[in-house]
């Protein structure tokens, strides 16, 4: 069937995708896990952010459950991450060392973006186009505005170089 313009979508995948790759990425760049370990690893972490999600994704309502899709490390692996690196034989301990100390992920409808440190600018992973989101999400106060609000610090901008 054909999707309306501005209905809301009710599958979850491409946000599932970027957050997955991203995490995924992450080790990929310290060398230390192979392509297939990373498959393993993206299959199984897939699996548990849809069942997790399941029943917390509010298309219509994007912002709704917001806290409950955040993947967290604080000093404290998300237990989501942990649990899908247990699949390849990571230990918590390599996990520290391969993963931010300091890491938020946001997987919403629409929309997955992250923070690496606690004063780090929000970067977008996946934006959906604006077809395909419902008007009234626009102008809310999402979880994320409300941590750039509050903050006392000014943003730090960081910048990714790439060296060949």
């Amino acid at each position: 069937q054909s999707q309306r313009l501005g209905s809301p979508r009710t599958d979850m995948v491409p946000e599932i995708a970027a957050a997955v790759g991203f995490v995924s990425s992450l080790l990929r760049t310290r060398g230390c896990v192979s392509e297939q370990q990373l498959q393993v690893f993206s299959g199984a972490l897939r699996d548990a952010l849809e069942e997790r999600y399941k029943h917390h994704w509010f298309p219509e309502k994007p912002f709704k459950g917001s806290g409950y899709r955040c993947i967290r490390i604080n000093h404290q692996m998300d237990p989501i991450i942990s649990k899908a690196a247990t699949q390849i034989g990571l230990s918590l301990q390599q996990l520290y060392q391969l993963l931010p100390s300091e890491l938020t992920l946001w997987v919403d409808p629409y929309e997955v973006s992250y923070r690496i440190g606690e004063d780090g600018s929000i970067c977008v992973l996946y934006e959906a186009p604006a077809t395909t989101k419902p008007v009234s999400s626009y102008g809310m106060l999402t979880c994320k505005n409300q941590i750039m609000f509050g903050r006392t610090s000014p943003s730090k901008n960081y910048v990714m170089t790439v060296s060949s």
